[in-house]
């Protein structure tokens, strides 16, 4: 079985398509470059989020350096989850397909 450093692809674009390629992650990135986000929060905001998929997407990009999570110690505890530093890097993309989106949109009408 190949270890997670051999799965990584060659290519640079297909990396980032592997880390952030997906319709969650990609609004997950987008709701957290604001502020820290509680679980139960995040879930209302993406509407048509399960609890499973947000939960994996959470971890996976936990494991992939891109998200904290954050747990207080108190009764009853509460978990903040925020963008890491290179999290926060993704900005710029995250920026740019704003961009490119409104201007397609603007397109269309």
């Amino acid at each position: 079985m190949k270890t997670k450093a051999e799965l990584i692809p060659e290519c640079p674009v297909a990396v980032t398509v592997q880390l952030i390629g997906n319709k969650w992650k990609l609004l997950i990135i987008r709701n957290l470059l604001a502020r820290p986000w509680r679980f139960n929060e995040l879930q209302k905001d993406l509407e048509g989020i399960s609890q499973k998929v947000l939960t994996d997407s959470l971890r996976s990009m936990e494991a992939d350096g891109l998200i904290t999570r954050t747990v207080y110690p108190e009764v009853p505890p509460r978990v903040e989850y925020s963008l890491s530093p290179l999290g926060e890097s993704l900005k710029p993309i995250l920026d740019a397909m704003k961009a490119w989106g409104e201007a397609y949109m603007a397109s269309r009408q």
